[in-house]
């Protein structure tokens, strides 16, 4: 596991005043965040703007270090084995960085693999066994500035796992790929995960995405801990309501104050929100009406009113269930709102 313990980083900056003088200025980039990673476990990584999470990335990777408090991995500090740790993570970032393109997809990897230490013979095996499992072996002697976005990111995931680390730090995996190419790779990452225990940070604007794969999800306000919790959960605690909605024949607005009385029985909240027709003459009975109502639970409050819509003579023509996503919980953070 990765555990982070109250970390903090505060960089250093000069701003000019004048001609020869400056002012030093301390920002604070990361306040006192603790999380964890455990082995086998997507971890999702969201934030506002100036949320901190690529210095979270870079000090997790060994790139920074923090200003306070402690990251292990395993057990090990990373204060005092930067070595060691290194072994055990690797990070992979969206995009077209981080290859060298006049470099074949076979050289990138054997020149990673150099970086990491390893032997040659277990380069080239690592190497072989890579480039078969993400499906490049027809392309290993290509130079990379003749791959497609799709291949160089199938690549990116081969050098990221040239050392075989136990936690895998992904920024934007998926940036700028075609959607089959994307849902590839979230089946990958997915496989990383559930088959060979890989402990997974992902940090994406996708929160489908993250929707999709994160088991917890960490969300970042200018360096502070927001929220950590499930994205179903961040969901319901932030976006909160559903709409249930009910289309009808047979309404009459004298069934308003029924339905109203009907709703406020309930074991949970539901208010009805409108009773409006949908079609053109308000005035005929079967014209058809659309009834909504917001309530933490859109499927379960459908099914219980389907019995007193039959009670009253009304005729079910559709239904659906409008949920919020994490997407609608991450805008509603960012605007200081919670419903």
């Amino acid at each position: 596991m990765i555990k982070l313990n109250e970390v903090s980083k505060i960089y250093e900056t000069k701003h000019r005043q004048g001609w020869f003088h400056s002012e030093k200025r301390s920002v604070s980039a990361v306040k006192s965040l603790s999380m964890t990673i455990a082995s086998g476990e997507i971890v999702g990584l969201l934030g506002l703007n100036g949320a901190g999470k690529t210095t979270t990335i870079r000090m997790l990777s060994t790139l920074l270090e923090p200003t306070s408090g402690s990251i292990e991995v395993d057990g090990v500090s990373m204060a005092t084995n930067r070595q060691v740790i290194q072994q055990k993570v690797n990070m992979i970032a969206g995009g077209e960085r981080m290859l060298y393109w006049r470099l074949t997809g076979r050289e990138n990897l054997q020149y990673f693999g150099k970086l990491y230490g390893l032997k040659r013979s277990q380069i080239e095996r690592e190497a072989e066994a890579l480039l078969r499992e993400v499906g490049l072996t027809d392309a290993a002697d290509q130079p990379v500035e003749q791959y497609s976005k799709g291949m160089k990111q199938r690549l990116q995931i081969a050098r990221g796992l040239i050392n075989d680390p136990m936690y895998l730090f992904l920024d934007e995996p998926t940036l700028g790929l075609d959607a089959p190419i994307a849902r590839q790779l979230r089946s990958t990452v997915r496989k990383l995960a559930l088959e060979k225990g890989k402990g997974i940070l992902l940090t994406s604007h996708y929160l489908q995405e993250v929707e999709e794969l994160c088991d917890r999800v960490y969300v970042l306000n200018q360096g502070e801990l927001l929220l950590c919790d499930t994205p179903e959960r961040i969901v319901q605690q932030v976006a909160g309501t559903q709409t249930a909605h009910l289309d009808v024949t047979g309404w009459s607005e004298q069934l308003r104050p029924l339905l109203a009385e009907q709703l406020a029985a309930r074991e949970y909240p539901a208010a009805l929100v409108s009773a409006d027709s949908v079609g053109i003459n308000t005035l005929r009975s079967d014209e058809p009406y659309r009834i909504s109502v917001q309530t933490p639970s859109a499927d379960r409050l459908i099914t219980e009113l389907l019995p007193w819509t039959t009670l009253h003579g009304l005729h079910i023509t559709g239904f659906a269930s409008e949920k919020p996503n994490l997407e609608d919980a991450i805008i509603l953070l960012s605007e200081g709102k919670k419903s």
